[in-house]
């Protein structure tokens, strides 16, 4: 079995793709068994909330993710709330990207601080974003104690010290689509050092779509190449890493998950 442990579910193009119900049983029919689908804005939380709702093994996440720069301060007290919902798991997508981004650096680090500050108030892990700003990320998480609650930096992209760093700190690492491709070599060098108890797999879809999906809208079904290309960097088969990677999952969201 496996879990996408990051997908934006409410940002699929029905047209493209069908249906959440039409996306998800695919999925289900692959051996998916659970999904996080991730707010990127407070606005938008009553979609990924209506689904999370609609479907007993999705799940979901209440945040701000750093490119809303309309956004990029989030209401506290609006995030606590939404983050309270008891099929939200995780608070984020948060973070920092100073790829796309640099010009409001210094708001999307008092985001992120908020956020880890509502983490720990509501007891819930972290969905991070970073993006060519290692430092600041990793020095904001000890300096607002993010240890206490743990979480995700998710479609990770960035260098083994800092997931190195992120792991003692009681982190794990996600790995997207990116990973199988061919300009992915770096990354892959990265995943194979990874420990096995802390890689999770995600699709980041409707974004990222892998190998042999690119060009073509992603979805949750195919987290499985992820898994597939993990399996093949750690020398193990495909069923060692799904059962790997979800109890992964769990073991980050033990009690939140029937």
């Amino acid at each position: 079995m496996l879990v996408d442990s990051h997908c934006h579910l409410d940002r699929l193009n029905e047209d493209t793709s069908g249906n959440t119900s039409a996306v998800l049983n695919r999925a289900r029919a692959l051996g998916v068994e659970k999904f996080l689908c991730i707010a990127t804005n407070l606005d938008g939380f009553d979609a990924v909330i209506d689904i999370a709702e609609q479907h007993s093994d999705v799940f979901c996440s209440a945040g701000v993710h750093p490119l809303q720069k309309h956004e990029v301060m989030v209401d506290y007290n609006r995030l606590i709330k939404q983050a309270s919902h008891e099929k939200v798991l995780a608070v984020g997508e948060t973070g920092l990207d100073y790829y796309y981004s640099p010009d409001n650096a210094e708001l999307q680090k008092e985001s992120l601080k908020l956020h880890i500050r509502a983490a720990r108030e509501v007891h819930k892990p972290l969905i991070i974003h970073t993006r060519d700003a290692q430092q600041d990320t990793l020095s904001i998480i000890k300096a607002e104690q993010a240890e206490q609650v743990g979480g995700i930096l998710h479609c990770f992209t960035e260098s083994i010290e800092m997931a190195k760093e992120a792991i003692d700190l009681g982190f794990y690492i996600s790995f997207s689509g990116i990973l199988t491709f061919k300009t992915a070599d770096q990354l892959r060098e990265v995943a194979q050092s990874i420990p096995l108890n802390r890689i999770l797999v995600e699709t980041d879809c409707p974004w990222l779509a892998p190998v042999p999906y690119r060009g073509k809208e992603n979805q949750p079904a195919y987290v499985v190449e992820v898994a597939k290309q993990l399996a093949e960097l750690h020398n193990l088969s495909y069923e060692q890493m799904a059962a790997q990677t979800t109890s992964n999952f769990y073991e980050l969201f033990p009690t939140s998950i029937t």
